[in-house]
């Protein structure tokens, strides 16, 4: 009798669970981004969710959480309801979480993986009035000033962070480092001149075609065709190229078929042309992964990040 009813239970729960993910959405879908509204996250993300809101037949709204290294929304998801109704953005920064910070969930186990949908094209600049004029002159500053020249970033483990502390290794040389919550935050810094230089994504190029800050390399596997003279990470003798890769996901739990509805709206969404163009204006590409490649994709680089925190000696103290 107990058997019994253990059956009827997990049928009804199963009845219940395929009952929701065909009526699903039947509601607006909550989407978190890791970064703060206008910057190039926000800006392409807000496109995309309005191309599948129109796939899905309800609202996606779009709500920013910046701020802890743009692992805010995958936080955020550890306590969501696993009913597809909240999806988040997982930047890198989410697989180096348990290596920096104390946490009591898993990166890997407790996210459910949607779908990968594009990375960054990266970047070192100053202003346009800077003493310099290379990379070679921002290297022999920092040099003969250990400590003393100023870079940004959009926040403490993000990967203009470590990928700019990763290069000063490689180059022998020591920099002060200030973390924003943002692009936007960020370029206003460095245009005011509260820092020497920023290291973020091609939001910044804007003020580079109006002639308010200079590009001293960028992190791609090519140049750019937007700074066409700005020589890449590689030709400057260092082998690392970054494009961070980030894409969205749900609540542990979520229903395999309310994953699968989330996904193939998405991947429609990431081929419209809207989409793609507003990719373009921040030189950014769209990256598909599906939810199994980009769930082995999340397993690797959370293996990957961990090398990367201890070269760089900024794991949590044990």
């Amino acid at each position: 009798m107990f058997r019994r009813s253990l059956l009827c239970a997990a049928l009804g729960l199963a009845a219940a669970a395929a009952a929701h993910a065909q009526s699903f959405p039947a509601k607006p879908i909550k989407l978190l981004v890791a970064f703060p509204a206008g910057g190039p996250t926000d800006i392409t993300m807000r496109q995309l969710a309005e191309n599948a809101s129109k796939i899905l037949g309800q609202p996606i709204v779009v709500e920013n959480k910046p701020g802890a290294g743009g692992t805010l929304p995958a936080q955020a998801l550890q306590t969501a309801q696993p009913d597809g109704y909240t999806v988040g953005q997982t930047p890198l920064g989410v697989f180096r979480l348990p290596y920096t910070t104390k946490i009591t969930w898993d990166p890997v186990k407790d996210i459910s993986y949607v779908i990968n949908v594009t990375g960054y094209a990266f970047g070192i600049v100053v202003p346009a009035d800077s003493p310099f004029k290379t990379w070679k002159d921002f290297v022999a500053y920092a040099k003969a000033n250990p400590g003393k020249l100023t870079y940004g970033s959009t926040g403490n483990l993000t990967s203009p962070h470590l990928t700019t502390e990763l290069v000063a290794q490689k180059a022998g040389i020591e920099l002060q480092h200030v973390p924003y919550k943002g692009s936007a935050d960020l370029m206003l810094a460095v245009l005011s001149g509260q820092l020497m230089a920023a290291a973020d994504s091609t939001g910044f190029a804007p003020q580079v075609e109006a002639g308010k800050l200079r590009v001293l390399n960028t992190w791609g596997e090519k140049r750019l065709a937007k700074f066409p003279d700005a020589p890449t990470l590689k030709e400057l003798g260092y082998d690392i190229v970054q494009s961070s890769p980030f894409g969205l996901g749900a609540p542990k739990g979520t229903p395999p078929e309310v994953v699968k509805k989330l996904h193939d709206a998405f991947k429609q969404a990431m081929e419209e042309p809207s989409y793609v163009a507003a990719l373009g204006r921040y030189d950014m590409l769209p990256n598909y992964m599906s939810t199994a490649d980009y769930t082995k994709f999340a397993q690797a680089t959370f293996t990957r990040e961990k090398a990367l925190i201890e070269k760089l000696g900024l794991g949590k103290p044990q």
